[in-house]
Parts: structure tokens; sequence; C-alpha cells
């Protein structure tokens, strides 16, 4: 029995995003574990191939007619340019499986040489872009009656959903990061899914990394993420209203991010900090000098925000919609909560400073109980739905996964 050799073609590898957050542990697990594995991605240099032992890459310039998704996230029309170096790679590195994180255009080429070379196809499912596409018809639903852009709203999530479960449905085995996508997925697409969670670095993220004094009485309360219409940010200012009408003062929020609700939430907001966007040891003590993390998103597949603001010490509130609510143990690590509610579970801590303490601790220990190793063997195992189980078998073996 033998290790499947896996290309993998990311939708993002070098933004700020869950994808390329999870692509770039993916390659390091690869690379920790001297796995057979090609990764073919976007990024700065034109047709650049790299190989250190089993890992190979190869880097492709995106052109100047990509068309503009999110601030750190474009798709390149013109990306085909690079079909015959895609052809070249795959047949000099043989993979058993190719797999794809999405519709972009490193996905559409992977499901096409997958088609071609005859190779099985596996996908993750990362970002839910048919609420993404409801959410963002909002410039016009919102000027209609709301009996009419409710129903375009709906109408345009089912089509998106329509369409890109006809795409997944391409491949033989299936990814997501919550039970809740598997189960759609398995109905839309009649495909097996399997969980493909995210971990966390526990050194990275760490209560060690905080530069507060821990009694410190200003309650800081963080958010970290794309600063835009889908991650639902104008409800911080809605919970600072509320706050400051229970009579509770001594809070700010420290907003780490970008995008294009960023100007509204300056003018609304009149007790927070807007450091932008923060990476490495920055990112590091900002969480760790936060209080509450507070995340308003129905839309996100996962949440890795949350599970770094849990490594680091940090209760964390999360709505009872999208992936973060399976990672948050309401009352015990956090809150999950209706977004009426999100004050009041606020209000419940910055009262209460001895169970925010014992919050702190309860997060970092849950956080402890994840690693990146234990995700990516998971979708290994997963592989074998696609291939010949009798010939193939996941990296490591149950003891030899780290905690």
């Amino acid at each position: 029995m033998r290790i499947p050799r896996v290309a993998y073609l990311p939708d993002s590898f070098h933004e700020v995003n869950g994808v390329a957050h999870t692509s770039r542990n993916f390659v390091a697990f690869a690379q920790r574990h001297a796995l057979p594995f090609l990764c073919i991605r976007a990024g700065t240099r034109a047709d650049a191939f790299e190989q250190a032992g089993e890992l190979r890459t190869l880097e492709l310039r995106r052109s100047r007619t990509s068309i503009r998704m999110e601030k750190d996230l474009d798709f390149d029309p013109l990306f085909w340019r690079y079909a015959n170096a895609i052809r070249r790679e795959l047949k000099r590195f043989q993979p058993d499986i190719i797999h794809i994180t999405g519709p972009s255009e490193l996905g559409i080429a992977g499901a096409y040489f997958a088609w071609e070379q005859r190779i099985p196809l596996a996908a993750s499912w990362h970002t839910n872009v048919h609420e993404y596409a409801a959410r963002r018809m909002g410039w016009i639903t919102n000027k209609l009656a709301a009996r009419y852009g409710d129903v375009i709203s709906q109408r345009v999530e089912d089509g998106s959903l329509w369409a890109t479960s006809r795409f997944y449905s391409l491949a033989k085995v299936l990814y997501a990061p919550n039970d809740e996508l598997c189960r759609m997925l398995e109905r839309t697409t009649h495909r097996p899914c399997y969980l493909m969670q995210r971990g966390v670095d526990t050194e990275l993220f760490s209560p060690a990394h905080r530069t507060r004094p821990i009694d410190d009485q200003t309650l800081i309360l963080g958010y970290v993420g794309r600063l835009s219409v889908e991650k639902n940010v104008a409800l911080l200012a809605q919970i600072e209203r509320q706050l400051l009408a229970m009579g509770i003062t001594n809070f700010r929020f420290l907003i780490v991010g970008h995008g294009g609700e960023e100007a509204s939430l300056r003018a609304t907001l009149t007790q927070a900090d807007f450091p932008g966007v923060l990476r490495g040891a920055d990112l590091s003590r900002a969480y760790a000098d936060m209080d509450i993390l507070v995340f308003p998103s129905h839309t996100d597949t996962f949440g890795n925000v949350v599970l770094e603001a849990l490594a680091s010490g940090v209760p964390a509130v999360v709505t009872t919609g999208g992936g973060p609510k399976y990672i948050v143990r309401d009352q015990q690590t956090g809150f999950v909560a209706q977004d009426a509610e999100f004050a009041a579970a606020i209000a419940t801590l910055a009262n209460d400073r001895v169970r925010l303490a014992q919050m702190r601790v309860d997060a970092r220990q849950y956080a402890l109980s994840c690693s990146w190793d234990a995700v990516f063997n998971r979708v290994y195992q997963g592989y074998l739905d696609a291939l010949p189980s009798q010939e193939f078998a996941a990296p490591l073996a149950a003891g030899a996964l780290s905690s």
C-alpha cells in the first residue's frame, strides 16, 4: 500500500482568507511528512516551478485582465494561457487524485484536466458562494418592497446553489468544514462528503503573547476578518449602541482587517481602533490582547479566526448561522447567539470577570485538542473513497497524530 500522489489546485494561497490559510497548512503538512504533493496555484511569479524533496509547486501569475472578487482575491479569465504548463506538470507528476477548492480559474482547470487525463477528482467546499451572491444583490433588493426583494434574493441564492452543486458533482469525493454543509452537499450532488475542518497553531496563537495587564478593566472586543457585507459587520455598530444604552462604557472595539464596509464602520463606531490587516506576531498579540472575539458572520463555513481566538485564550460570541457555531461550546468557550442577543452576551461577561477568566481557560484548552495533522490525515482517508482502497493508505496511523 502506498500514499496517494496528490495534485492540489487551490482558489487562493497567498491571500488573507480561509482557503489560503488552509492551503498553506496543507502544503506544510505534505512537506512535514515527505508526501508526494504538487501544488499549482496563482501568485506573483510567472510559470515558476520549484521542488523540495517530494513537494513540487507551480506558481502562475494572474493577468492584468483579472476581475476583482475581493480586495485580495481575483479571477483571471485568461488563465487558460497556462494550460500547456499545467498539463506538462500533471503528466510529469502523475497524480493519483486531483483536489480543487471551488469554481475558480484553478478549480475549472483542475476539473478539466482530471477529466482529460482520467484522474479522480476531489473538491472541497470552503465558501458559501450561493449566500454571498444573494447578499451582494442587496444594493438592488434593498430598494424594492420587502416581499419582492426577499423573492429575488432567494432565487439568486437557489440558482447559485444549483449551479455550484452541478460543478461539485464532477468530483468523486467532497469535503466541507462542518456537518451541516456535508449533508447539504451529499443531498445536492449525490457524492460522499467528509469533514475538512481546520486546525490551529497553538504556539503562534497563545495567551502568552498578551501585552495588556490581565486585570485591565477596559474590555477589548475584537473582530478579525474582511469588513464586508456578507460578514454582517454592520451588527458591530448596533452592539456598541446597545452596550452604551445598558450603561457599559468601559470597552473598545479592535477591528482587524479591511474591506468595503470599513468607511461605514469608521463613521459609526465611536469606540474603536482600526489597525488594518495584521500578520504574524502582530496578529498574535492582537488576539491575545482581546477579551472577547465578536464574530457576527452568518456565511462563514468554518471560521478560522474563531479557532485562533480560542487558542489565544479569548472566548467568542458567534451567530447561530454558519460554521463557527460548531467551534464554540455555548456557555463554556463563548456564546452562540442570535444577532439581537450579542450585546447581552457581551454584557454578561463584562459584569462577571470571574466567568470571563474561566472561559479563557476553557477556550485555550479546547484549541489545544485541534491539530492540522489530524485534519489532513482525515482528508487522505477520504481520498480512499475515490481510489482503490486496497492499494492506498492515509499517511499517518492514529497513534502518530499530534495534538
